[in-house]
């Protein structure tokens, strides 16, 4: 017999009906967190869709479209993964050349600051040593 509607299969009892509603909750303790932050949505309303999914299938089968559900999730995941993966491969060549460009930039920057450091005080020495014979001149 299919799934359906437990209220609408003749032999539903009792007992596989709360076997569903605890599955039900089971079910909806794993995955309310996740729920809750990729839908946005709250865990009374995630137990309303899991009432309604469970009165359109049955107990018999929320366990299955659990399973599958969370096969999709591992999936997505894993293709997640993957992506992040590929993407830090491709990307670390790129991220090394930069490093290395900077690491470059950065010690030509400081050859220039001690060279301009170096002429500064060369000036300075010279213009003092200049200033000194102006003085000498003008007191002979």
């Amino acid at each position: 017999m299919k799934p359906g509607p437990v209220f609408l299969t003749g032999n539903s009892s009792f007992s596989t009906f709360v076997s569903g509603i605890l599955n039900l909750f089971v079910y909806l303790l794993k995955i309310e967190k996740m729920a809750h932050y990729i839908l946005f949505i709250s865990g009374g309303e995630i137990v309303l869709v899991m009432l309604v999914a469970l009165l359109f299938f049955g107990s018999k089968a929320i366990p299955d479209i659990a399973k599958t559900l969370g096969k999709g999730v591992r999936e997505f995941k894993k293709a997640t993964e993957e992506i992040k993966r590929e993407l830090e491969e491709n990307t670390s060549d790129i991220k090394r050349d930069i490093r290395e460009m900077k690491e470059t930039v950065e010690q030509e920057t400081k050859k220039i600051g001690e060279n301009i450091e170096k002429v500064s005080m060369e000036v300075e020495e010279k213009t003092t040593n200049l200033t000194n014979e102006v003085d000498q001149e003008f007191k002979d």
